[in-house]
């Protein structure tokens, strides 16, 4: 079995093994290894890549591997994804699992060491990893990174590499006052959870005592629907045992093709408060050696929290990545935007965090900058694409005075979304974390990616939480989803129906993590567009439907290509099984309705529609504020007038269009500049692109964003209401050739990133970087370049206009040409 692996990897081993000097390089400008490195080979482990796709598709070859031929070109220059006789809708959803979070103590003693593991090509054994993670934290973090202990991994790193290492640290975040903690004597974390990234294992039922409703409360509790882990005997109230497959049907993945916090399913979840500081231990316990991924995936790490308003030393900025034996402790510190100027002195009762005994701990901070819904993912240089694929991906919900995830609480400053009542706060009963992805998979059942195509990868099966189709078991009441499109390339557009094919209303209650102004009913079940990294928090009722009935999400958005989404389906032929085309579109969650015989204590979503009550009120912007604001603009486009071998570039304030470079600096806000109301630093960014057949979903880290307008035109209701962190660039509905959008910065500084998250745009190299600045500051930041034997540094340089804008000229300017389009 290992010399069958070998064989696989080699397809890209001469990639993976430069890639340290790869990123060295990147560092001076050239950013791309897959796009500069790869060409021709075979495409993986499907035969796909060099000639011929699949469903008619074929033509090409080469770095696109597929495509062309008029057909679909779904899996991207692949096979199609074999089923082994699984059926849709023939086992249960996986519910997230919380990590679990623990006190961070005073002090703490050595326990057993970091494991290392057997061999080159492997993660730590399994039960010494979980004997590892359980035990208490140690050392405890500091401000500055910890580059006095050594990588446990030493020995084995330097008998892989043939040399002898150079005081590898033990973390791998950059060492000195730049990437410091900021704000630690007032912001240190005070809780904490360790994981690491591993290869595909069985769960031991390590996380199993850390759930808060410790199997024993509301629905998770015995009689309850989710008491049962996996709807098999033997998971009642454990998840041990539970092993890594997309159905029951198929294999289990290998070690190699699946990595994923802790290495088990299910996904994890981190449930966190505000005002209570948390630290997040990532371990690196991926293979020492680059080729031990089953041809696609890099063992080196960052790790984004999207998007929290966090220091940049834990935004998981693109080129601060650690590598296997190391650690990186990122520092969430769980305050509302704003805390320094709005609310100091913590006396609204509406900006705060459940207490633990029904009532409100007050904190500083505007409390309309109130989040929900996060996620964090893998952020790689060059290789976001592949690691997230391939399992780096966890959901992260934010719980507040606003949004205790208690719907019982009638205190005039709940919001009683529906969640459950059995805890004070975090209730989980009627509040569902929904992972939607598209995978693909070989011949033999083992996860699947094309590395050699540039426009965008596509799966051609749906999955959700990580499971082929699965169903789930509702009670006849409301429920909360949290929907997040966790795919690489693929748009989504989700309707709801009950199985006599009729729409089933749904209630858009948050976007991005956002939670609204008001609630947008979907009176035809049929959501937005929702690209790659959106979330859209619904609320859906089954009471009007008796117990045995059946409701689906239905995916109706086609593509032929990963170059954007095609068309809307017809949903009546999609029900019909009449439709033709994208394996993806369809039918891909069954709910199944089961009696209620409690009461429904959450609030109605009809109560809170434009002309009813206030939901959540939006934070806004003077005439002033926005006159004055700083400008920048920035296009997205596609090679040709670009100065890179890349063909995803970004040209800023009217210049070329580039690709990535860790050295320049586009932007940079300044904390100082604050208005005359002390609400913070105020700019308009300009995005353009996505004209030419492209599509792209704009990502800026760090703050949310107002859209003021799309091609000269106020947003829909659904984007109003709220603010974004995702902005669609393109031509498909609900998409804009040209958006124009307001940003505060506050609170923290340092180096953060803007991107295309169609991730396969992201890697080859569509993404830039820009810092926010410190009063005073004139020396920019130098950039991170992480080695083995720790980080070095390369100076920084700004772009022309970065520090102040363009006046909003320039827009149009540079990021294509060549006749190539964007």
């Amino acid at each position: 079995m290992r010399k069958d692996k070998m064989r696989i990897s080699n397809l890209s081993l001469a990639i993976l093994l430069s890639v340290s000097t790869s990123i060295t390089i990147a560092g001076m400008g050239s950013t791309n290894i897959a796009s500069t490195g790869g060409g021709g080979g075979g495409g993986g482990q499907n035969g796909g890549g060099g000639g011929g796709g699949q469903n008619g598709g074929g033509g090409g070859g080469g770095q696109n591997g597929g495509g062309g031929g008029g057909g679909f070109n779904v899996p991207t220059g692949g096979q199609p994804s074999p089923l082994f006789g699984a059926q849709p809708f023939t086992q249960q959803i996986l519910r997230f699992e919380e990590f679990g979070t623990n006190v961070l103590p005073a002090s703490t003693s050595p326990g057993v060491s970091f494991p290392r593991p057997p061999t080159e090509f492997d993660s730590p054994d399994g039960d010494e990893l979980d004997a590892f993670l359980a035990q208490d934290i140690y050392p405890l973090p500091s401000r500055l990174a910890n580059d006095a202990d050594e990588n446990p991994w030493k020995l084995d790193i330097e008998t892989f590499l043939g040399r002898i290492l150079n005081t590898p640290p033990a973390e791998g975040r950059p060492p000195g006052e730049g990437w410091a903690h900021q704000r630690w004597e007032d912001l240190g974390p005070e809780i904490y959870y360790k994981t690491a990234q591993a290869g595909a294992r069985t769960n031991s039922g390590l996380r199993d005592g850390m759930q808060d409703h410790g199997y024993s409360a509301g629905e998770f509790g015995p009689g309850g629907l989710y008491y049962n882990t996996a709807g098999a005997p033997g998971f009642d109230g454990t998840t041990a045992g539970l092993d890594i497959r997309l159905h029951p049907l198929m294999p289990i993945q290998d070690p190699e093709a699946l990595w994923t916090f802790d290495g088990t399913l299910p996904p994890k979840l981190l449930k966190a408060k505000y005002g209570k500081p948390i630290l997040t231990r990532h371990y690196n316990a991926l293979p020492i050696d680059p080729s031990a991924n089953f041809g696609f995936g890099l063992h080196t790490l960052s790790t984004h929290e999207h998007n929290g308003h966090n220091p940049a030393e834990s935004d998981g900025y693109t080129g601060s990545f650690f590598f296997p034996g190391q650690y990186y402790d990122y520092r969430w510190p769980m305050i509302l935007a704003g805390s320094d100027t709005i609310n100091a002195n913590a006396t609204d009762s509406r900006a705060g965090t459940p207490d633990g005994n029904g009532g409100i701990e007050k904190i500083p901070g505007d409390y309309r900058e109130t989040m929900s819904t996060h996620w964090f993912h893998d952020h790689m240089l060059d290789f976001t694409a592949q690691n997230v694929y391939k399992g780096n991906a966890a959901m992260m919900n934010y719980y507040s005075a606003l949004d205790r995830g208690n719907e019982a609480i009638n205190d005039g400053v709940n919001l009683r979304l529906p969640s459950g009542s059995a805890l004070d706060w975090g209730n989980r009963d009627y509040d569902v974390n929904i992972l939607m992805a598209d995978k693909a998979w070989d011949a033999n059942g083992q996860l699947w990616f094309n590395i050699f195509n540039l426009d965008g990868f596509l799966g051609d099966q749906m999955t959700v939480n990580w499971l082929y189709k699965p169903y789930m078991d509702v009670r006849a009441r409301r429920y909360r989803l949290r929907m997040l499109n966790g795919a690489v390339s693929r748009y989504m557009k989700v309707a709801f129906v009950d199985q006599n094919n009729n729409p089933v209303p749904v209630y858009m209650v948050a976007n991005d993590g956002n939670i609204m102004e008001h609630t947008v009913l979907f009176a035809n079940g049929v959501l937005p567009n929702q690209s790659i990294a959106e979330r859209y928090d619904v609320i859906i009722d089954f009471s009007n439907y008796a117990p045995g009935t059946k409701i689906y999400m239905v995916n109706i958005m086609e593509h032929r290509n990963g170059r954007r989404p095609n068309r809307v389906a017809s949903l009546a032929s999609v029900l019909a099984d009449t439709y033709s085309g994208d394996p993806a579109v369809g039918k891909f969650l069954e709910f199944r309705v089961a009696a209620y015989t409690g009461t429904d204590l959450s609030m109605n979503p009809a109560d809170f529609v434009a002309g009813q009550q206030v939901l959540l009120e939006q934070p806004g912007f003077s005439d002033a504020e926005l006159a004055g604001a700083t400008r920048h603009t920035f296009r997205f486009g596609r090679g040709g007038g670009g100065t890179d071998r890349v063909p995803w570039t970004i040209a800023t304030d009217g210049g070329q269009g580039v690709g990535m470079d860790v050295r320049r600096i586009s932007a940079a806000p300044n904390l100082g500049d604050l208005s005359a109301d002390g609400l913070g630093h105020v700019e308009i960014w300009s995005l353009s692109g996505g004209t030419g057949g492209w599509s792209h979903p704009v990502h800026i880290h760090f703050e949310e964003g107002k859209i003021l307008s799309k091609d000269g035109r106020a947003p829909p209701d659904y984007e109003a209401f709220a603010r974004k962190d995702v902005y669609r660039l393109g031509v498909v509905d609900g998409s804009a050739r040209r958006m124009d959008i307001a940003l505060r910065f506050r609170e923290f500084a340092g180096s953060y990133m803007e991107h295309c998250h169609n991730t396969t745009h992201e890697d080859h190299a569509m993404l830039l970087r820009f810092d926010i600045e410190n009063p005073g500051q004139f020396v920019a930041l130098p950039a991170p370049l992480p080695t083995w034997d720790g980080v070095t540094f390369i100076d920084s340089f700004l772009a022309p206009n970065a520090r102040t804008g363009n006046g909003g000229m320039g827009g149009g300017g540079g990021g294509g040409g060549g006749g190539m389009g964007m």
